[in-house]
C-alpha cells in the first residue's frame, strides 16, 4: 500500500460498518446517511475547507460525473468542517447540485468518527465507498492536502460493488 492510499484509518478500516451520522447540508436541512440503507450507495468526501483550490477542484469533478455516480446507484457528498453559511455561499459559486455537509457543531464529530483529522485540525482530503447495507467497501485518505483523489479509483470501487 502507498503513502497515498490507505485502507484503513485510525479507527476504520474496509469491510467494517460505517458509523452512522446526521449533519446539515449548506441548506440547513438534516441528512441522515442511515436515509440510503437499504438504497443506495454512498460516496464521502472529505475535503479540508471550503473555497480552497484543491476543494474547489475536486468537487466540481464529481458534479461532472454525477450521471455515472448515478449508474452505480451512488448518493455523492462532501463533508467538511465549514459552516452552514461558507457551505452555502461555496455551493453557489461552484454550482454543484449534490449535498455539502457542515461537520462544524460540534467541530468535527463525523471526521473524528472517521478517523480522518488531520494532524493541523482540519478534515483530511478522504473518501469512503459505503455500500447499501452501510459497509465500507473503499477508503482513500490523502495526506498531502493540495493533492486530488482520481476519480476513476471511485468508480472501480462502485464497479466492484
Amino acid at each position: 500500500m502507498d503513502s497515498k492510499n490507505r485502507t484503513e484509518t485510525k479507527t476504520l478500516k474496509v469491510g467494517d460498518v460505517a458509523p452512522d451520522f446526521t449533519l446539515k447540508t449548506a441548506e440547513k436541512k438534516d441528512w441522515h446517511l442511515s436515509d440510503f440503507r437499504g438504497k443506495k450507495n454512498v460516496v464521502l468526501a472529505f475535503v479540508p475547507y471550503a473555497f480552497s483550490g484543491t476543494c474547489s477542484a475536486q468537487l466540481p469533478s464529481y458534479e461532472a460525473e454525477l450521471s455515472r455516480f448515478n449508474d452505480f446507484d451512488t448518493e455523492v457528498v462532501s463533508i467538511s468542517m465549514d459552516s452552514t453559511f461558507a457551505l452555502d455561499a461555496w455551493e453557489k459559486s461552484m454550482h454543484t447540485t449534490f449535498p455539502l455537509l457542515s461537520d462544524f457543531y460540534p467541530q468535527g464529530q463525523v471526521v473524528d468518527a472517521y478517523g480522518v483529522r488531520h494532524p493541523a485540525g482540519m478534515a483530511e482530503r478522504a473518501l469512503f465507498v459505503i455500500d447499501k447495507e452501510g459497509v465500507i467497501r473503499y477508503i482513500e485518505v490523502t495526506h498531502v492536502p493540495g493533492v486530488l483523489p482520481d476519480n476513476e479509483d471511485l468508480f472501480e470501487a462502485l464497479r466492484k460493488l
